[in-house]
């Protein structure tokens, strides 16, 4: 099925036919082609070299289209090879993760200064606490921090801890993607959360230039060729990769038809497990992996594991700021009415707790692991509220 529109509708000032649509809007209608079918796009009267590198700019975004199915052809001592590494021996959270074991990890969010030590010390925390990973986002919120790889680096080293790195296509092309997870994977880095990041214009340096060459499930292809022998553009890169690849999901998304369509995308891209938002709606999230398991049924696919989010609310000011300023979050009136009647700092705290320890009791069932954020810092609430987990699996209360 081939597409190749106009630049919109032809206008006439003057004796002098104009095509308005900018290329943006263009690459836009590229996307929507695509999910409606189309195997080839081009463009035609009206559209400029600008309205076709936007385009070309969405098309990549689905890079390596279908995902890599097969491990890709490598070569040792002349021998040709085709295998990939098994997912219990990319990391030991691999292991866990593809053995059935339920795991545990904590957020810590890289400082905004060049120094380490906060960072350092809440792994050390979660480490004794007996947390299997920490998760160490990639300039949340579009926001400018010491580099993601610095510091899971930094944290698995002097640790010890397995560090989940997340890894965003908003600041790189292509090229420097490939790059970084090549070195990732050299460093001995293996678990990677890949998201297609927050635009800068939420952020703190709203002016500053996006790239986004490709979007997560292009990111997913891209790094799923890696861990099959094979690179951007297709050559092999010899020895594989191994690297556990999750992705991010939502499942109360303003448009959920079209997030549990994009998740699709990213486990036929190669995704092997998902880390949910943070968790406030439970019912959003068991129907999210209620039709995930039926369309992975359908095609004959193991489930692929979810890790849900938790973030212990610190106050309501707390709950109104991710309700309302967070991409993705969004709180149910009934947790913003109990922080609300909370009525001291306090019992605000004692309130997402309580609201924390729900949640959990809910979706614990239906979830491979937990992954706690730390807001303002804290660790104490998380460590408090896996060990609450533990013991609902161990059969206490």
């Amino acid at each position: 099925l081939v597409v190749q529109p106009n630049a919109g509708i032809s206008k006439n000032y003057d004796g002098r036919v104009i095509y308005l649509t900018s290329p943006d809007y263009f690459a836009k209608y590229a996307q929507r082609f695509m999910r409606a079918g189309a195997r080839i796009i081009g463009g035609c009267c009206g559209t400029t070299p600008e309205h076709i590198r936007a385009m070309a700019a969405v098309i990549r975004m689905k890079q390596f289209a279908g995902g890599v199915r097969s491990p890709g052809t490598v070569k040792k001592n002349g021998q040709v090879h085709t295998e990939a590494i098994p997912m219990n021996q990319k990391s030991e959270l691999g292991r866990k993760i593809s053995e059935g074991e339920y795991v545990f990890s904590l957020e810590i969010t890289p400082a905004r200064g060049w120094k380490m030590d906060r960072a350092l010390e809440r792994a050390q925390k979660a480490k004794e606490a007996g947390f299997d990973a920490v998760n160490i986002p990639d300039g949340p919120r579009a926001s400018a921090r010491v580099g993601v790889m610095a510091t899971a680096m930094r944290i698995w080293k002097d640790v010890g801890i397995e560090p989940i790195l997340h890894y965003v296509c908003r600041d790189r092309n292509i090229l420097g993607m490939q790059s970084d997870l090549l070195g990732l994977y050299s460093m001995g880095l293996a678990n990677v959360l890949l998201l297609t990041g927050d635009p800068p214009v939420i952020g703190d340096y709203p002016k500053s230039t996006a790239v986004f060459d490709i979007d997560s499930i292009g990111l997913t292809n891209l790094a799923n060729a890696l861990n099959n022998g094979i690179d951007v553009g297709l050559r092999s890169i010899g020895d594989p990769t191994g690297f556990l690849i999750g992705v991010g999901v939502n499942p109360t998304a303003v448009n959920v038809d079209l997030e549990i369509e994009r998740y699709f995308w990213k486990i036929d891209a190669g995704a092997e497990y998902a880390i949910s938002q943070p968790v406030f709606d439970p019912d959003a999230l068991l129907t999210f992996i209620e039709k995930s398991d039926k369309y992975l049924a359908e095609r004959d696919t193991d489930p692929v594991p979810i890790i849900g989010g938790i973030w212990p609310l610190q106050s309501l000011e707390n709950a109104e700021f991710l309700h309302h300023e967070v991409p993705g979050v969004t709180i149910p009136d009934w947790i913003m009415l109990a922080m609300q009647n909370a009525g001291s700092a306090e019992k605000e705290k004692e309130v997402g707790m309580d609201v924390a320890k729900k949640l959990i009791s809910v979706i614990l069932p239906y979830v491979r692991g937990l992954q706690f954020a730390t807001p303002q810092g804290r660790v104490r609430p998380a460590i408090d509220l896996m060990e609450y987990a533990k013991n609902l699996l161990s059969g206490n209360r």
